[in-house]
């Protein structure tokens, strides 16, 4: 069976995070980014002659977390705070998250290597499932900016 390989760039999002354990550098302190993330998708090509349909994760029916993957984009990574889950700051960012100040998210680890493979487990999933297991996710870029990069490959 032949395999072919094409990507797709998800970007126009700005979230703000912090490595607290990053003692000795400026990263231990909120910082944010334009970020955005390349998808590689790896399978068969379909009826269309496409691996994926690039305007696919608009017209898809598969939920993530209950919403439409492009809403669920949005909601982890448009305009929110991501802290790992042990930050010792949490709470007081909680407090804020109720106060409607920020939209925190919490993962258990942060940074972009751990932000790349969060996104292939919340997205491969979905990709095979709306593509009945044809297409899978290879690996997955997440861009701070354009200078910096993190690749997670499963």
């Amino acid at each position: 069976m032949e395999t072919f390989i094409s990507t797709k760039l998800f970007d126009g999002f700005t979230t703000v995070f912090r490595q607290w354990r990053a003692e000795d550098t400026h990263c231990k302190y909120l910082h944010g980014y334009g970020i955005s993330f390349r998808l590689t998708f790896d399978g068969a090509l379909d009826h269309r002659n496409w691996v994926w349909d690039f305007g696919g994760i608009k017209r898809s029916k598969t939920k993530i977390d209950g919403m439409s993957a492009s809403d669920w984009m949005k909601y982890m990574f448009d305009h929110t705070i991501i802290l790992a889950e042990d930050d010792p700051a949490l709470e007081t960012f909680k407090t804020l998250d109720k106060q409607g100040v920020c939209q925190l998210r919490i993962l258990p680890q942060v940074g972009a290597e751990r932000f790349a493979e969060y996104i292939y487990h919340k997205l491969n999933p979905f990709i095979q499932k709306e593509t009945n297991n044809r297409v899978k996710i290879k690996q997955v870029e997440f861009f701070e900016h354009e200078k910096n990069s993190a690749i997670y490959i499963p």
